[in-house]
């Protein structure tokens, strides 16, 4: 008998060497026909076991056995969101190896699960392996770029109402294919908008933006109450301060609408800010200040907003004390500064130059006091100044149009400004600095100043390193006012004025010129100034033009000026003319009228003809400085001090 040999792969008999493939039956007990037939019945049992595979795809090695089945292949879910994930699952039977592509996955668990992340829509095929061969399936994840729709605001204006009243639902959305509030029935296929609510009690409203690929949520709330009565602002005063101190406090203090309140300043520019250096609480109401750097009165106007943004004003008013004593220092007593000019006591001769009496158009202004209380209501009234130590921090300044002595400088932020920062005038900014540290006396100043949150920026300033001493500026290079001379000791002063008194019964006297304004000055300056800015020109001996905006001499003068008033010329008030009775009922003014006798006022900047220029101050009496409206500027004359000039650059005198 011949050997056969069994096949375990698909192929159902292996046939002997030289057999050419015909089908044999090698056994005992058969004949031809019988085995033919059973050959047959094998065949088409295999036929039929590979009709039913499925739909897989297979790849067979021949002779290695059956390829594996796949019997499912599915992604939960089939469309996502950008950054979210599906879960890929798979059953099979005999696979030795399972892989995912696109991406490295590998198991050899016949089923199970993976998550992936597709960024777009992705075709992944699951491949079951044995050593027979392979079989494929595949699927596909759609990927939504779009995302949920974004909520940039959902608001109710107003938050808190009262019952029977309304309030906007307002919102903004990207993406949204619809929107609805709730409770209610509102929708809208609007990205934006808002509709009108009449709750009846307290209700949190619920925005729904939706798109296909999902919702997002956002809630406001109206808050629905009983009125408390009308909005109002129940404070009606603060207490006044001191320059220099800290402030005692004030509480601005509300009632009705709805709380919470927000406490304020006005913004308006006719009204005047805090003083300097006071601050306001805006959810307490408090009126504070560590330093107050202001003086005089600043009529503000305070503002509380309710929690249904209903606002109140009122106006109230904050006096402030000033504290310049210190300004009697600056320059020593043999300056021409604190120099009298009376002729009963000096001698000091009339100045006959054509160039030294004020333009005769103007000798009929009257005095008119620029500084007091309330006298330039709801703004302080006057150029402010500040004391500061010597080792007060410096910050920079920067100057945009005219000359710059610093480009930085111990500015304090609490620095007060003429006229506050609301101000479009010439906000002088006059800052002394006290000696020490080895550090000489010092005055800085500038002309319209504005503080930038740190630095300050300003048109122009000067400075005087050492008052100490009697050095002036250099001649021609200007100053923060138009005659080139310091502004802070030439105001006057409730301090100086006041003295040891008080300010109803002042003892003070004034021993200096008081700075004052012309409409226009003539385009020189005579010594102590160091710059003009005028009109009109003078002509020497033989008819020489003297060139403008120089200096010219009182002992030398022009022959002819076809204007007069000089810069930096002193005038007195003549001895002849009386004092106006009314002095002997204003104290305050008596004093300072003394003054215009003894050391007389200092023709200084271009302004209003008789504009005298002092300090503000909350203890200044305006019905009492009234009485300066009695004198006019045709009261006065110009002196020659010439005698006492030792130089040109030095405010110092001969005698």
């Amino acid at each position: 008998m011949l050997p056969y040999i069994y096949n375990s792969s698909n192929d159902l008999i292996s046939t002997p060497s030289g057999s050419h493939g015909k089908v044999h039956a090698w056994t005992r007990g058969f004949n031809s026909s019988e085995v033919h037939l059973c050959a047959l019945v094998l065949v088409l049992a295999v036929c039929v076991g590979l009709l039913g595979c499925g739909t897989s795809t297979s790849n067979s090695s021949s002779g290695n056995g059956s390829t594996p089945t796949i019997t499912s292949f599915t992604a939960d879910p089939t469309s996502i969101n950008s950054g979210t994930s599906s879960t890929l699952s798979w059953a099979a039977a005999g696979a030795t190896t399972i892989a995912i592509t696109p991406g490295s996955f590998t198991s050899t668990s016949a089923s199970g699960s993976t998550s992936m992340s597709p960024t777009t829509t992705t075709t992944y095929t699951l491949k079951a392996t044995n050593a027979a061969g392979s079989a494929t399936s595949t699927l596909t994840v759609t990927v939504n770029t779009t995302g949920k729709p974004t909520i940039s605001s959902f608001t109710a204006s107003p938050s808190s109402i009262t019952s029977g009243a309304s309030s906007k639902l307002s919102w903004v959305t990207t993406g949204a294919t619809s929107i609805g509030i709730t409770p209610g029935t509102f929708t809208s296929t609007s990205a934006s908008g808002s509709t009108s609510v009449s709750p009846t009690a307290t209700t949190t409203y619920t925005l729904t933006a939706t798109n296909a690929s999902g919702t997002v949520i956002s809630m406001a709330k109206v808050t629905v109450g009983a009125s408390g009565g009308p909005l109002a602002i129940t404070t009606t005063s603060c207490s006044s301060g001191t320059q220099g101190a800290a402030y005692a406090g004030c509480t601005i203090v509300a009632s009705g609408g709805f709380p919470p309140y927000t406490y304020s300043v006005g913004t308006n520019a006719s009204f005047p800010p805090l003083p300097e250096g006071m601050s306001l609480n805006a959810t307490t109401g408090d009126v504070s200040s560590s330093l107050i750097g202001g003086q005089g009165t600043y009529a503000l106007v305070f503002v509380v907003t309710d929690s249904t943004n209903a606002q109140a004003t009122q106006n109230i008013s904050i006096a402030i004390n000033g504290n310049n004593a210190f300004l009697a220092s600056i320059f020593p007593s043999t300056s021409i500064f604190h120099h009298r000019v009376d002729a009963a006591t000096t001698n000091l001769p009339v100045d006959t130059s054509p160039a030294a009496p004020m333009y005769s158009g103007y000798l009929p202004a009257t005095v008119k006091p620029f500084f007091g209380n309330n006298s330039n209501a709801p703004f302080p009234n006057g150029i402010s100044a500040i004391q500061v130590p010597y080792n007060q921090a410096n910050v920079a300044v920067s100057t945009t149009l005219y000359q710059s002595y610093f480009t930085s400088g111990p500015i304090p932020a609490n620095a007060p400004v003429e006229g506050t920062s609301n101000s479009t005038g010439d906000r002088h900014v006059l800052v002394y600095v006290k000696a020490g540290g080895g550090n000489n006396p010092a005055l800085y100043e500038m002309w319209q100043g504005i503080y930038e949150g740190g630095p300050w920026t300003d048109s122009s300033n000067a400075l005087w390193p050492n008052v100490s001493s009697n050095a002036l500026t250099p001649q021609g290079q200007g100053t923060s006012d138009a005659a080139g001379l310091p502004v802070a000791p030439l105001l006057a002063n409730a301090d100086e004025v006041i003295g040891t008194g008080t300010p109803s019964s002042p003892t003070g006297t004034i021993q200096h010129p008081i700075r004052f304004t012309l409409n226009h000055m003539l385009n020189y300056w005579v010594w102590p100034a160091t710059q003009t800015a005028g009109v009109g020109s003078c002509t020497a001996t033989g008819g020489v033009s003297i060139p403008v905006e120089s200096e010219i001499s009182q002992s030398t003068p022009p022959v002819s000026c076809t204007m007069s008033g000089p810069a930096g010329e002193i005038y007195r008030l003549k001895a002849s003319v009386a004092t106006p009775s009314c002095a002997s009922s204003s104290p305050q003014a008596a004093i300072i009228i003394t003054a215009f006798r003894n050391y007389g006022i200092i023709l200084a900047d271009n302004g209003d003809s008789g504009g005298l220029i002092g300090t503000p101050d909350a203890r200044w009496n305006d019905n009492d400085l009234a009485c300066l409206t009695s004198l006019t500027l045709g009261d006065f004359e110009p002196v020659n001090v010439s005698s006492l000039m030792v130089s040109n650059d030095s405010g110092a005198t001969s005698h």
